[in-house]
């Protein structure tokens, strides 16, 4: 796994407001869902290299997957400007993500 899902979170309110493109992973460094998708999210990045990626650990009592309403991992929830453009739930293809990743940097 590329990089593993950072235990410290950022608030709600820091998250709203992000300027620009980013996107947030939601999930577990020890989910098998989430390390079968981390190929298909790294290929998906290296052509939008200007999109922030945030991967967050999610699980019970973890206040910032509550707040997107997480019920799966991974969830990939695509912001502009703090704003939700579109949301991914287990990702199976890299052209879904890369499509969003495409209308979030131009929205």
């Amino acid at each position: 796994m590329p990089a593993p899902y950072a235990v410290e979170q950022p608030t709600r309110s820091d998250i709203d407001a992000l300027a620009g493109a980013a996107v947030l992973e939601f999930g577990t460094d020890w989910c098998g869902y989430c390390r079968a998708a981390q190929p298909l999210i790294a290929q998906a990045f290296t052509e939008h290299p200007q999109v922030r990626h945030l991967k967050v650990e999610d699980g019970p009592g973890r206040p910032l997957g509550r707040s997107f309403g997480v019920k799966l991992w991974p969830t990939l929830v695509f912001l502009r400007d703090g704003r939700e453009v579109a949301r991914l739930v287990r990702p199976g293809d890299r052209a879904a993500i890369s499509e969003a990743l495409s209308r979030t940097a131009a929205a």
